[in-house]
């Protein structure tokens, strides 16, 4: 592994709703089973006019926040909320991001590609603040997807989909980790193009899948990632993946138009379908009981038993 240091990132907690203890039974619910096909939320249209993804989902308090980006050239994007009531507007119009989270002040940290940086926005005013900015000395490729502890920890995935933004890059696409203290560990450069990552409810283990099709599980020990192992192969371009309250692994397959639901073992459990190729998937609404997913010019829902975490 490879350190280098960058800025601190004071106050960075998760804030997820199995966390502190909310996935004991019998609030967490059963995980799903068997073939379930997720409903578009008609009040989400398309934004432009030139092709493009939806990507990055993360329910915060009462909405569901997503990028909007096209495959222009610089990937525009920005940000939109998706409202309890059904109304959709842009909360940051030029935000460049990809992948979205929440930290501890309810605020955006995005993985941006405009930047080649982990940024962070204020829900209030849309001010950008860059958390990550570079490794080595050389700008990441494009930032995808993000992971973080509740101890603040971020983890993130720089494959090279959007490397050309902007200028730069690294020479891997690599996983990264960013601890509080703001130092930016390489945890695995070995992966074509990683993309989806989460972890696990107790915070030990790191999932990442990748282009090489497998889903990968690094223990986390002393708050540090170990080798990985794959629980999963044989993936259809997976991309990105949300967990719930049990651990189970929810992980897009971007052509394939489906969700699978993996237990933390690898075993599948349930296929989700979707009417056009997905991206990402997080909890959200009142219970925290509805899975969102976004994809092709759309955004589904799907009522489960089950709560899970917000990205």
């Amino acid at each position: 592994m490879h350190v280098r240091t960058v800025l601190a990132l004071p106050g960075l907690l998760l804030s997820l709703s199995y966390a502190a203890g909310a996935y004991a039974a019998p609030a967490c619910g059963a995980a799903p089973t068997g073939e379930l096909r997720a409903e578009r939320i008609a009040g989400v249209k398309p934004s432009r006019t030139e092709p493009g993804l939806y990507e990055g989902p993360v329910w915060i308090k009462d909405a569901l926040y997503f990028s909007d980006f096209s495959f222009a050239p610089g990937f525009p994007s920005r940000i939109r909320k998706l409202a309890a009531d059904g109304t959709v507007s842009t909360v940051v119009e030029d935000s460049g991001s990809n992948g979205l989270a929440v930290d501890a002040h309810g605020d955006l940290v995005a993985a941006t590609h405009k930047y080649k940086a982990l940024s962070r926005y204020a829900i209030a005013d849309g001010k950008r603040t860059t958390l990550a900015a570079d490794y080595k000395g050389q700008v990441f490729n494009s930032p995808n997807d993000i992971a973080i502890a509740q101890d603040g920890t971020i983890y993130f995935t720089d494959p090279d989909f959007q490397k050309a933004a902007a200028p730069g890059g690294q020479p891997v696409t690599g996983v990264y980790r960013v601890g509080t203290d703001g130092r930016i560990t390489l945890v695995d450069g070995s992966r074509p193009n990683p993309n989806g990552v989460s972890l696990s409810p107790a915070g030990d283990v790191l999932y990442v899948n990748a282009g090489d099709g497998f889903l990968r599980a690094y223990p986390i020990r002393n708050g540090v990632p170990g080798q990985g192992k794959d629980i999963v192969k044989g993936l259809d371009i997976p991309d990105g993946m949300a967990i719930d309250c049990h651990g189970n692994i929810y992980v897009t397959e971007h052509p394939a138009k489906r969700v699978r639901v993996f237990s933390p073992q690898g075993k599948e459990l349930a296929t989700i379908r979707t009417d056009a190729n997905v991206t990402n998937a997080a909890f959200g609404g009142a219970d925290g009981k509805t899975l969102f997913l976004t994809g092709a010019g759309a955004v589904w829902q799907i009522r489960l038993d089950v709560t899970g975490s917000p990205y």
